[in-house]
């Protein structure tokens, strides 16, 4: 995997206190993590609660993207 081209904010005693990247890497690692937690949602629980793939994507559809 490429490293991500990070920009640290600093506070007065020049401490990290949060970082900037790129929009695009930002999002890549948002639809990863979106895709992982769909992902566990449909395999949580016993056989009977697992969503089929047309309940998946219609769940999908339904969740509140960030823009």
């Amino acid at each position: 995997m490429d490293e991500i081209e990070k920009k640290y904010i600093l506070d007065e005693q020049n401490k990290k206190i949060a970082v900037q990247i790129d929009i695009a890497v930002f999002e890549k690692i948002e639809n990863i993590l979106e895709d992982y937690g769909l992902f566990k949602l449909i395999h949580e629980g016993d056989e009977k609660e697992y969503l089929g793939l047309n309940d998946a994507k219609e769940f999908y559809k339904g969740l509140d993207k960030a823009n």
